[in-house]
């Protein structure tokens, strides 16, 4: 008997002020407060980069953690070949989840990255800067997300974060939850 693979579910991500793009994962694990999804085969007109070093490229999969009501997500990169080339986090508002496998949230502009030896980066200050210049993200949002990065770092700093869960779920382990099995 053919196990079915795990439900589709279908991630609408605001950019502000007007960008919205739609990933479809699937939804692999789901406990109280983590929802695992997995990314496989994603497709990119160019390699992804941070710090000079490819993160994603056409074929690279992502292993993605949403905690309801937190104002971040964690993904965990691979490129093409299955190598880990780190952890991820995107700052953003909590996701609403509605009927049918869609959740919704808009991104803060701030990410936060660390590499495979554990240096870590906050990304994007300046795109939060003129987002919150030009009014596409208010003050208080604002503050909120550069409060997150920094929550989040000094975790990280102290060994405290990223969350066991990021720990457990494996590229290996994503694989084999979405394989059909005879």
């Amino acid at each position: 008997m053919k196990k079915e693979r795990p439900p589709l579910i279908h991630i609408h991500y605001l950019r502000p002020p007007d960008r919205e793009k739609v990933y479809t994962q699937y939804l692999i694990h789901e406990e109280e407060g983590v929802k695992v999804t997995y990314a496989p085969d994603l497709s990119f007109e160019s390699p992804k980069r941070i710090a000079g070093a490819v993160v994603l490229e056409t074929g690279s999969e992502v292993v993605w953690f949403t905690f309801p009501g937190a104002w971040h997500d964690i993904g965990i990169f691979h490129r093409a070949d299955g190598s880990f080339t780190g952890t991820y986090a995107n700052i953003l508002t909590p996701c609403v989840f509605e009927e049918g496998g869609v959740w919704r949230t808009t991104d803060l502009f701030l990410d936060l990255w660390i590499d495979p030896t554990g240096n870590l980066l906050v990304l994007d200050e300046d795109e939060l800067e003129e987002a919150e210049l030009k009014g596409w993200v208010d003050p208080d949002t604002a503050r909120r997300a550069r409060k997150e990065a920094t929550t989040l770092s000094a975790q990280a700093a102290a060994g405290l974060w990223p969350p066991e869960v990021v720990r457990t779920w494996t590229l290996t382990r994503a694989r084999e939850a979405t394989a059909s099995h005879a």
